[in-house]
């Protein structure tokens, strides 16, 4: 559905996005995360054509997008970090004039924007002045101007910055919902949130792409974080012992708590810790120790995503890359 090559965009000396090259099947949901600075919106920009590349591809259905730019951005709805409101209108107004601009007229006109309301669920304040609106229902006429036109593919930047709880929960749930009849490509800094919603995630570090798989299969790339709490009545170097035959334990420590129970923190590199935890529970058992308490400690998408951007980070500070110039990604979309 969407095909980037080599894609790069350069400031002068610095470089945004750099040599970033990634595949979106159609009727997935992806995540796109990284750091502030990262080249998310700076890509996503050149992905729906607002922006110029240095060099580089993307093509939308088989459309280059500078190449072809009519016919690809027919199917591409974007939604902008700053949504491209006009606060003196209401949203009816606005809707008819964004649809117009996307070669809407007469009946087919109406009937996308009665669709796009509905969808969004802007009934209700429909004919409400849109400065007079709550940001979550200004993100939701963003939302539906981006559905006019029924693009195959759906891009939102940062689409729930600034809302509150209860606004995120509503624009997460409108997000799950466009996933089951569009393509959804969306940025974001709530980890808990594409973890909740994304089939895939992209992850990004000085405009470079350090991970892009399932959340689940990012989170086994460091399953030697996986932890594995216990806490028994037996002594330290009793629990030593009872546990010095269970394969696929890296590590063991205890806390420095003057306490009558002893808490050890047992690392393993085992592909399930759900099989450790049960050799643990056993060897216990068999030793007649008794095991008051195990916790499991899982690496989430949040340890994968600190640990790829340091590490990129890091790579690219030792190789002596530019990277104390800082453009924010506002800027590079000004720029």
């Amino acid at each position: 559905m969407i095909s980037v090559e080599h894609l790069t965009k350069c400031y002068g000396d610095f470089t945004a996005v750099d040599d970033l090259s990634f595949e979106i099947v159609e009727g997935h949901v992806y995540g796109f995360l990284g750091p502030n600075g990262a080249g998310k919106s700076t890509t996503m920009n050149i992905m729906t054509g607002c922006l110029s590349a240095t060099s580089g591809h993307v093509r939308i259905d088989g459309y280059d997008i500078f190449e072809e730019p009519n016919k690809a951005k027919k199917l591409i709805g974007y939604l902008p970090e700053q949504p491209p409101l006009y606060m003196s209108e209401t949203p009816l107004e606005y809707l008819k004039f964004v649809g117009e601009a996307k070669g809407l007229r007469g009946a087919e006109l109406k009937k996308q924007i009665e669709e796009v309301i509905q969808r969004t669920k802007l009934t209700d304040v429909k004919n409400r002045c849109i400065s007079a609106l709550s940001k979550g229902y200004k993100q939701r006429v963003g939302i539906a101007q981006a559905l006019l036109g029924n693009p195959k593919v759906i891009i939102l930047d940062e689409p729930t910055v600034g809302l509150d709880p209860i606004q995120i929960i509503e624009i997460r749930d409108l997000i799950k919902e466009l996933g089951k009849t569009h393509t959804v490509i969306f940025s974001s800094h709530i980890l808990s949130e594409v973890q909740a919603i994304c089939d895939q995630v992209l992850i990004i570090s000085k405009g470079k792409l350090v991970a892009f798989d399932e959340p689940s299969k990012l989170e086994k790339l460091l399953m030697t974080t996986n932890e594995i709490i216990i806490t028994s009545d037996a002594t330290r170097e009793e629990i030593k012992e009872t546990l010095a035959d269970v394969n696929h334990i890296t590590d063991m420590s205890f806390d420095e708590r003057n306490t009558e129970y002893a808490v050890a923190h047992i690392r393993t590199d085992h592909d399930n810790i759900y099989d450790i935890s049960g050799a643990i529970f056993s060897a216990f058992a068999a030793k007649g120790k008794v095991l008051l308490e195990m916790t499991l400690k899982k690496a989430n998408l949040e340890d994968v995503f600190i640990e790829l951007t340091e590490n990129s980070n890091k790579d690219n500070a030792s190789s002596g890359s530019e990277t104390d110039m800082e453009i924010t990604e506002s800027e590079e979309v000004v720029r």
